[in-house]
């Protein structure tokens, strides 16, 4: 590490500022949707337990879906980089394009999914009768957001591989602003809107997703910074060597985000079969992690546009040194969430909730979100750095391997086979973290040194 932080030219803090400063606004933007899932729980939890079950196995659903829909476009983020340090602006907008119709062709299919699929796959799993219809219609109704959302990550991820970010953590406190004013109004039934509860939380959600891409697809319009990439210069044919480019880097980034998402998610729905209080109890806990990891998730953003710019630049020594500094912030972070975690889970539990029962699992869970967070942190952090690169492959097979051939199993031994507490469900979430953690930082280690030998 010093020989090539001497031949870089830079010191691990100017690196650590030019991050702090891309990630900043993602910080923000991640935190607001954080915000966003955060107000859905405490929300759905004064409606009740069963209300706020069927937020918590309904969003593990829509999550399944969109997380590979989002690792698909994240491809555009790295690409987007190297143009933009390589001096090739012009190519910048045709992928940002391609990425809006790739996304479309994505969404639509969504919501036939939650209109006629989720239903009978709910009953099929066996979910709790008593939250189950909620769940469904809950589903049903966030699908119809899932283009808007798709429209924007295409924005989203081109603006973020220009390293322009602030306009993202506009937008996305404008969505937090929408979505608890559309919470509340939908729910509870206010300004003479009919009270539909936890379908009322998804239609909230939709409608917060098309209002925040056309409020982002407006800026890059107007805004000068953009003019060169001539992004809506005109309706552009499809492009399949394009597409093709995307997918080809993008294909393995969503499976290895699903393999993740997924496997928070396929736990929920687990959690789903064990009844309400256990249920409700996870997504407490669950929320809260997911809360904390929105800042080492934007600084994973950040460092993949800072790798893949000064990959671009012909700098693998500075890309390297980025990288490093990336994964260490990222767990110095998730090491003091842990520790501020271990003294105010209490607290942070009775936020959500008076509910004895559910209090008391929630607590344990906690306990077991703060032994995994720094691992959590470590992975996220090298997940970006390999991104810059784009290495997407490998981390997709090393991460389905943490995930779903060590975790996942685990979590279903404790969950079904012998109905063990919930801690021990969450068991599986700690040893699949620490797994991916030590792999893909040996991976980044590996793949950073050998680009130094070429130049």
């Amino acid at each position: 590490m010093p020989d090539m932080i001497e031949r870089d030219g830079r010191n691990l803090g100017d690196e650590a500022k030019s991050l702090l400063r891309l990630g900043g606004p993602l910080i923000v933007n991640n935190l607001a949707v954080a915000g966003m899932q955060f107000a859905d729980a405490v929300m759905a939890g004064q409606l009740g337990a069963d209300s706020l079950a069927a937020v918590a196995v309904g969003g593990s659903v829509w999550m399944l879906g969109f997380s590979f829909c989002l690792g698909l476009l994240m491809a555009i983020s790295p690409i987007v980089a190297r143009h933009f340090g390589a001096g090739t602006v012009g190519h910048v907008g045709r992928y940002t394009r391609q990425g809006i119709y790739l996304g479309l062709c994505m969404g639509l299919p969504l919501i036939l999914i939650g209109q006629f699929v989720v239903g009978p796959l709910l009953e099929t799993i066996g979910i709790d009768p008593e939250f189950r219809d909620l769940t469904t219609g809950y589903v049903g109704a966030i699908m119809f957001g899932a283009p808007g959302i798709f429209i924007f990550l295409a924005l989203r991820f081109t603006t973020e591989g220009i390293g322009h970010t602030r306009p993202i953590m506009f937008t996305s406190i404008f969505a937090l602003s929408c979505n608890v004013f559309l919470n509340y109004v939908l729910m509870f039934g206010k300004f003479g809107a009919p009270a539909m509860g936890a379908v009322g939380c998804g239609a909230a959600s939709a409608i917060s997703m098309w209002l925040v891409a056309l409020v982002l697809a407006m800026h890059v319009l107007i805004s000068k910074h953009y003019r060169p990439f001539k992004i809506f210069s005109r309706v552009a044919p499809l492009r399949l060597s394009v597409l093709k480019e995307i997918v080809s880097i993008g294909v393995p980034i969503a499976i290895t985000i699903t393999a993740e998402i997924g496997l928070f998610a396929a736990v929920s729905i687990l959690m789903g079969t064990r009844g309400t209080e256990i249920t409700a109890a996870h997504q407490i806990a669950i929320n809260f992690a997911s809360t904390m990891f929105m800042v080492p998730l934007a600084l994973n953003s950040a460092t993949t546009v800072r790798v893949g710019q000064l990959l671009g630049a012909g700098d693998p020594y500075g890309a390297r040194t980025s990288g490093a500094v990336g994964i260490s912030l990222c767990a110095l972070f998730m090491g003091m969430s842990a520790m501020l975690l271990l003294v105010f889970r209490d607290l942070v539990v009775t936020l959500y909730t008076d509910d004895v029962a559910v209090k008391g699992i929630a607590v344990s869970l906690l306990l077991m979100a703060a032994i995994f967070q720094v691992a959590d942190g470590v992975q996220i952090g090298a997940a970006g750095a390999l991104r810059g690169y784009k290495d997407t492959r490998v981390p997709m097979a090393i991460n389905m391997f943490a995930y779903w051939v060590l975790a996942f199993p685990l979590a279903f031994l404790a969950a079904i086979t012998y109905k063990a507490p919930p801690n021990y469900v969450w068991g599986g979430f700690v040893v699949g973290l620490a797994a991916a953690a030590i792999l893909l930082t040996w991976r980044f280690n590996r793949l950073s040194k050998s680009k130094l030998r070429t130049v």
